[in-house]
């Protein structure tokens, strides 16, 4: 869009920030695993100039539209955007959580007359956060105890780092060892402390954890009491070399603390105890444990917002058909809803 269109893109300084290592990154693995990507290293060096930043709560126009950002409560620098439009006010989602969770603090309603809602798990209710990180650090604490290490597949942003300040919090005793892209963003997240719930806290838990940077770190993080590591799907990056050298060990343990989708190695792992190692399928006869941690809004925190949002019209996006049909019968009587169908036009009066 920015190299045809003279695109800008508009977002937080962290999330501008965290786009470059994020884009050179998938740029690299498509390169060595060999499937195409819609754009190339001119796309990304164009994109990276595009950028507009604002602080959350600052005003700023795009034509006759004015605008501002609002936390969405997902990962840090995620924002939501209020738009006032001559006709009407609109809020967009994005991705969002009205949860607070370690690093970040819970999207906040705002009043519009148009909602665009992320509908993720529309059909789901989420167990109470606190209760999952305790079974969480029970678990990994069960299996240190009888002398197994834990592997903790976890995204690059949000995730690796939540599950860092829980075992920080409440097991501070822990040998926790980190890997993966996740330490170039966590390093990013401290140079945006205003995104961060606590910020201290995460400053605390970086000098805490030990990072993994060479081979002879690797070794040694077979050793520790918890490996947190890339890829959250296990679908590639140091975890998969872990699970590959602790899949010998029965006191060993994986656990998943994110959704595993359709066709991802997690996913592989938790149906058929198998996984996909350099190309070849290969049983783990290791527990498997997995968590909700989710930094997505489940149906109940969903309604609350909207309806606290009190808009005329919800347009319910970035949800599968049974996610956004059950979601939607929690609106009908109170508002308009939309479940808008790609390239298909919506009128909104």
């Amino acid at each position: 869009m920015v190299g045809h269109l003279g695109t800008r893109l508009h977002g937080s300084p962290l999330t501008a920030s965290l786009s470059e290592v994020m884009w050179r990154d998938t740029y690299k693995v498509s390169k060595i695993e060999g499937y195409p990507l819609a754009w190339d290293r001119r796309d990304m060096e164009e994109a990276l100039q595009a950028w507009t930043t604002h602080q959350i709560g600052d005003w700023f126009e795009i034509g006759d539209w004015k605008c501002r950002f609002h936390r969405a409560g997902h990962i840090p620098g995620a924002v939501m955007i209020e738009i006032e439009t001559p006709e009407m006010r609109v809020l967009w989602s994005g991705d969002m959580d009205t949860r607070a969770s370690p690093n970040v603090l819970g999207a906040l309603p705002v009043e519009c007359d148009v909602l665009f809602l992320e509908g993720t798990y529309g059909n789901r209710v989420h167990p109470p956060r606190a209760e999952e990180e305790d079974r969480l650090v029970s678990k990994v604490l069960e299996v240190v105890d009888r002398g197994g290490t834990a592997l903790i597949p976890a995204f690059a942003s949000g995730r690796g780092q939540d599950v860092l300040r829980i075992l920080k919090r409440d097991a501070p005793n822990l040998e926790a060892h980190y890997h993966g892209m996740g330490t170039r963003v966590t390093q990013l997240w401290m140079e945006h402390p205003e995104s961060i719930r606590e910020p201290k806290q995460l400053a605390k838990m970086w000098r805490w954890c030990r990072r993994v940077s060479g081979k002879s770190d690797r070794r040694k993080a077979l050793d520790a009491d918890v490996i947190v590591s890339t890829s959250g799907m296990l679908d590639g990056g140091p975890a998969i070399w872990y699970a590959n050298r602790l899949r010998h060990q029965g006191a060993n343990a994986i656990l998943l603390t994110g959704y595993q989708a359709e066709g991802s190695g997690g996913r592989l792992l938790l149906d058929e105890r198998k996984l996909r190692i350099f190309g070849n399928i290969t049983p783990i006869d290791l527990e498997v444990e997995q968590f909700s941690l989710s930094n997505h809004a489940g149906q109940a925190e969903l309604v609350g917002f909207a309806h606290a949002c009190a808009p005329r019209h919800v347009v319910i996006f970035h949800a599968d058909e049974e996610a956004r049909n059950a979601l939607s019968t929690q609106f009908a009587e109170e508002m308009k809803v939309h479940l808008p169908s790609n390239r298909v036009e919506i009128l909104l009066e």
